[in-house]
């Protein structure tokens, strides 16, 4: 491979704002595995985040990028996987997987796309230190008439327009709105642009937490909501405390310590079947295969306000949930999945067109 830019690419980020700024280029933020793909006529490489390569685990859109790429490119995106016109990211995942034929068997059942959004190279051209703006109406020209299930992300410079996707496109399962501004060359690693996600409220019960990997002291709360047939669900956890508040938890939460696990909701979680049938803390990785034991089980009495940006499948918080406060005003049994606000439905297909299982 010979390009103007070569991998490794550090991705440009975005910083988080509570508002769309106005005066800028817009784009949907995708839900996905953030990819920079480089193509060298049959050669192509799919670079991650944080470098290390995706290439081995989407054979199929490795083939469909040689297809519908520019024969020499660089382009930057996002890998994801939509089934029944919404965003699914516990499908994209499943698809890191180390046996080779289960990623030959996920490829042929949950397909990924790739969603274009800003060119580094094109030919013999490096332009990293190009406008954005001319950036973008190079790709748009590049990746006109691109097919599924490559595609090109839309993009707007209207703010309403993009204070309407906001709304709307969160029902396809995206993430929020990015503003990019029209002058900015392509800086790696740096956060030169925005994002605005949604937050919400929920109460939640703090079933346990996991030690910090620095000590003795609480590294992230586990927390869970009772489904309709009564059982506790794992959801997710809060983690963003600093040094002084996790020590401070470790006694506050102290009378809560379960020494036998056996009367918790979540006591079968070292049992892989029982992760089936319900979500539990401690599930095998599929990093490593191996289960995480570093966790201490709490009665769950107790009830805390969380902030969170977007559930996953309506199952579980998609990122980290941010601590606002105990609530000791509301019983555990209280917390359930009724509370929790549901955007409206949005076809994934209305935002980009015959997406898969769109």
């Amino acid at each position: 491979m010979d390009l103007p830019v070569m991998p490794p690419v550090k991705p440009m980020l975005a910083k988080a704002v509570a508002k769309i700024p106005p005066g800028m280029h817009y784009e949907a933020k995708w839900d996905g595995f953030r990819a920079i793909v480089f193509r060298d006529g049959d050669e192509v490489e799919l670079g991650s985040r944080t470098g290390k390569p995706l290439t081995r685990y989407f054979p199929e859109l490795v083939a469909a990028l040689k297809e519908r790429l520019p024969a020499r490119c660089v382009v930057d995106g996002e890998i994801v996987i939509a089934r029944n016109g919404h965003l699914d990211f516990d499908a994209l995942t499943e698809r890191i997987h180390p046996a080779d034929s289960r990623v030959r068997t996920l490829a042929e059942r949950t397909p990924a796309s790739f969603v274009a959004f800003d060119l580094l190279a094109l030919d013999d051209h490096a332009l990293l230190d190009v406008p954005l703006t001319d950036r973008r109406a190079l790709l748009d020209r590049a990746l006109a008439g691109v097919s599924p299930p490559v595609h090109l992300a839309p993009a707007t410079t209207d703010v309403d327009e993009a204070r309407r996707w906001f709304e709307q496109y969160e029902g396809a399962g995206l993430d929020g709105v990015v503003a990019k501004p029209l002058t900015v060359p392509y800086l790696q690693d740096e956060r030169a642009m925005f994002k605005v996600k949604h937050e919400r409220t929920a109460d939640v019960v703090v079933a346990g937490y996991r030690l910090h990997k620095s000590g003795p002291v609480v590294g992230s709360l586990l927390l869970g909501l009772y489904d309709d047939e009564g059982a506790l669900q794992h959801v997710g956890v809060a983690a963003a405390f600093t040094m002084k508040r996790r020590a401070e938890l470790v006694e506050e939460l102290a009378p809560l310590r379960m020494d036998d696990v056996s009367g918790h909701p979540w006591a079968r979680w070292a049992e892989e079947a029982a992760h089936e049938t319900a979500r539990l803390p401690g599930a095998p990785s599929r990093w490593s295969g191996k289960k995480d034991l570093s966790w201490v089980p709490l009665r769950p009495e107790r009830v805390a306000e969380v902030a969170y940006d977007h559930m996953e499948n309506g199952r579980r918080f998609r990122h980290t949930a941010r601590f606002r406060r105990w609530r000791p005003d509301r019983t555990p049994e209280s917390c359930t999945f009724a509370q929790l606000e549901e955007p409206v439905r949005y076809d994934l297909a209305e935002i980009l067109g015959g997406a898969p299982g769109a």
